[in-house]
């Protein structure tokens, strides 16, 4: 993974003390606090949207912490903020702020591979034509597929088990119920930024999921189209009629 670059987070020296049974190699005894930024960046990138509670509990510091971090980073642009969804009887009180990346924040994080990346397919399309993207796309869904396979007897549904096997190839899935069925939400994409200029990334992995889970799926939102979050809409099955 590409350094992350610190010039709009660059803080003065903090000291961050070790909470009980937290050895000094998971908290650092002092840190300053561009690299506490760049830890929460880290964190939301690898689990995907997440309160300043979960961030804390994470990350061994305090919520109060945490917030001036994240206040921060909305700031400078890296983070957004939204109420969290609640799903079900809602609980007194307001419902938490969840932080996500923006496409800036990811941005800091793949620029340099993705730039790469997206001349080596423009590349390999101008010699061996646009088809030969395509395979190239459908070899990479490949140990998704794999995963599917090995997870899929455990799992209760394909649905489930896509999910998880996306989560291990580090998308940070998670599935979402909504009245038309399940909605497919993938928090981070490694190569967002190259999909947005290749499509067929895009086109093929559906493809594959609609094989996999057997059922007909959209697209809703996806993160190199600009949107905070990739989403895939999983109708229920029709029922048949006795």
């Amino acid at each position: 993974m590409g350094r992350v670059a610190s010039g709009r987070i660059l803080g003065k020296m903090s000291v961050v003390k070790n909470g009980s049974g937290v050895g000094a190699a998971d908290a650092p005894v002092e840190e300053s606090d561009a690299s506490t930024r760049v830890r929460v960046v880290r964190s939301i990138l690898r689990h995907g949207p997440s309160t300043a509670n979960a961030l804390a509990e994470r990350l061994q510091l305090t919520p109060a912490a945490i917030r001036r971090h994240l206040t921060v980073l909305v700031g400078s642009g890296q983070l957004s903020s939204r109420q969290q969804r609640v799903y079900g009887q809602r609980g007194r009180g307001r419902p938490s702020k969840v932080f996500e990346l923006t496409d800036a924040g990811r941005s800091q994080f793949f620029q340099a591979y993705d730039e790469l990346a997206v001349q080596l397919l423009g590349y390999l399309s101008r010699v061996a034509g646009p088809q030969a993207v395509k395979d190239f796309a459908a070899q990479r869904t490949a140990e998704v597929e794999s995963q599917f396979g090995a997870i899929r007897p455990a799992c209760q549904s394909p649905a489930e088990a896509l999910v998880e096997a996306l989560t291990r190839e580090g998308f940070v899935a998670s599935l979402l119920p909504v009245a038309s069925g399940e909605q497919l939400c993938q928090y981070h994409c490694p190569v967002a930024h190259v999909a947005a200029e290749f499509p067929q990334l895009c086109e093929v992995e559906t493809e594959v999921f609609s094989r996999l889970l057997g059922s007909h799926v959209q697209r809703l939102a996806t993160i190199a189209h600009g949107d905070g979050v990739c989403t895939l809409h999983i109708p229920r099955p029709v029922e048949k009629g006795n």
